[in-house]
């Protein structure tokens, strides 16, 4: 194997701890790795075939289809280089907070084929963030309360 060897390339994606997940044109899963499995509590052989509604909450799905049929259809989109902070959905129900970029996939002749997205789960941190927030937002009404 050397290093520019496919090999190395899908056991990078395979074994990466963030999601990586690839959706075609119409939003059907084609590519689901471990860091996927893990994050969102659905095996691959689960994902893939399926559409991203399996992880995008229900409230969420109308706007995010009309944002992946434009990309798809312009062949741009803004979160290449931004990050996008979005809930998404575990298999169990509950919530998460992701981070994500996307990169579009397209064919020989520039045509866009789909999207890929590395997604990192950061709902623990965006829960210490509240706290912190609630905790500060104490103090300082405390500290602005009149003394008796």
């Amino acid at each position: 194997m050397t290093w520019l060897d496919d090999r190395l390339y899908r056991q990078i994606v395979a074994e990466a701890p963030d999601a990586v997940i690839c959706a075609d044109r119409d939003g059907v899963i084609r590519l689901w790795n471990r860091g996927a499995e893990m994050m969102f509590g659905f095996a691959a052989a689960e994902a893939l075939g399926r559409t991203l509604d399996l992880i995008i909450p229900a409230k969420l799905r109308e706007r995010h289809w009309q944002g992946y049929r434009q990309v798809m259809a312009t062949g741009r989109t803004r979160y290449g280089r931004e990050l996008l902070a979005v809930p998404g959905m575990h298999r169990d129900g509950r919530t998460l907070s992701l981070e994500f970029s996307i990169s579009l996939i397209r064919d020989d002749r520039g045509e866009v084929l789909g999207a890929a997205a590395i997604l990192r789960d950061v709902t623990a941190r965006r829960e210490k963030e509240k706290e912190l927030r609630r905790r500060l937002a104490a103090c300082e009404a405390g500290a602005a309360a009149p003394k008796a």
